[in-house]
This record gives C-alpha cells, structure tokens and sequence, in this order.
C-alpha cells in the first residue's frame, strides 16, 4: 500500500524506528543526457552520520567524503537507475518512480516504511510516505540524496572522458548555456535524451552528427 502524508512533523521523522525506515531520493530528472539515478538508504542510529543535508546544499568535496561514509556505516544502502532510453520509453516522471522502486527493492533490508523525497511515491510493496523537501528534513533522505547525486556526477565524469567536446565535467548534462552551444556545435551523443526538447530540436535541424 502506497501512502501519501506531507504532514508528519519533524518530530515524527527523527522519532521513527530508523533500522526498519529507509529515505528514497532521486538525482538527474532535469539533465539532457546521463541516466536518472536513485538512492536508498536505511541508517543505523548506533552509526549517527553528521553533516547531513540536502545534497544540493554540500560542496561536491564534501559530498564524495559524506558517500563514503553513508556506505561504510548505513545497516543497507542501495543505488539504482533508469537509463536515457527507459526515460524516453517512459518519460522523466516515470523513469524516477522506476529507479527509486530498483532502489529500495535493492537494499540488502526489507524496511517497513520508505520516505520518499518529494510529493509522489512509486509503486511499491511496502508502505511509503512522501515528504516535500525531506532531503533537508529526514536524515535517511539526505543520505539517499548525496548517493544519488555522487553516483550520477560519477557516470557523467565518465561520460567526459568519452565525449570531451561536450564539457559534461562542467554542466553534468543540465541545459546550460555551455552545453546548449556544444550540442549545436556537434549534435547529439547516445548519451542524450531524445525525449527532451532541445535534444528534440537538435535531431529535427541536424540529426545525429557523432
């Protein structure tokens, strides 16, 4: 069954039996290229992690140092994705329903309550609450949200080194002006998602051209 309550005080979240809670984020609906990734993470309160927030909030420094330590102390954490065909298959919202459902069925631990991040909760076989703005509310969300986030500016490092020319190491495949002229400059990779319409607009002008 599949819950929606944006009302639980923040009381309610820290008091939570946390071994038995995970926190559900997403990283990557807004980019033109790249996977979109999700996390899950249930934390053990004999391990506190401190610095936890939002990950948009946190240097990319602190970020890489928070993952390694979400790994090494949380009781299950687990990373999923849907790739940029899944997304064009079956649009952005859709896709990240799909990640973070791979993500929580993932976890190593059954949990019996997810917190999802945000104002809609997949499909799942457990019972799910969605918290608006719960990466800086919820500890668990936080910790899924700088998984998420570290795992996908890791896949678009690599997507870089494939395709130089696109500076994915600066933009991470979001429409920035930088990347908006690279990919008129040289088309679209297999990296891009078509569904998206300045890649749309691309493909209608020029086509394919790497």
């Amino acid at each position: 069954m599949n819950t929606s309550n944006q009302n639980l005080s923040l009381f309610d979240f820290n008091d939570l039996n946390e071994d038995l809670v995970c926190g559900v984020d997403e990283a990557g609906r807004g980019p033109l290229a790249g996977p979109v990734f999700a996390a899950a993470v249930i934390l053990d309160p004999a391990k506190p992690i401190a610095g936890l927030r939002d990950s948009k909030k946190l240097s990319e420094a602190r970020r890489d140092a928070l993952a390694i330590e979400i790994k090494a102390n949380a009781l299950a954490w687990s990373i999923a994705q849907c790739s940029e065909a899944e997304i064009d298959e079956l649009n952005i919202l859709q896709a990240t329903m799909l990640a973070m459902r791979r993500a929580v069925e993932g976890l190593s631990i059954v949990p019996r309550l997810a917190l999802i991040d945000g104002n809609r909760c997949p499909v799942m076989a457990i019972r799910s609450e969605a918290i608006v703005k719960g990466d800086d509310k919820v500890p668990a969300i936080s910790a899924a949200s700088i998984l998420a986030k570290t795992a996908r500016d890791a896949v678009l490092m690599m997507l870089h080194a494939q395709y130089p020319n696109y500076a994915f190491d600066q933009h991470k495949g979001y429409p920035t002006a930088l990347h908006l002229e690279r990919l008129q400059l040289h088309g679209i990779t297999p990296a891009h998602r078509q569904s998206y319409a300045p890649v749309k607009a691309i493909l209608a002008n020029k086509g394919n051209t790497s």
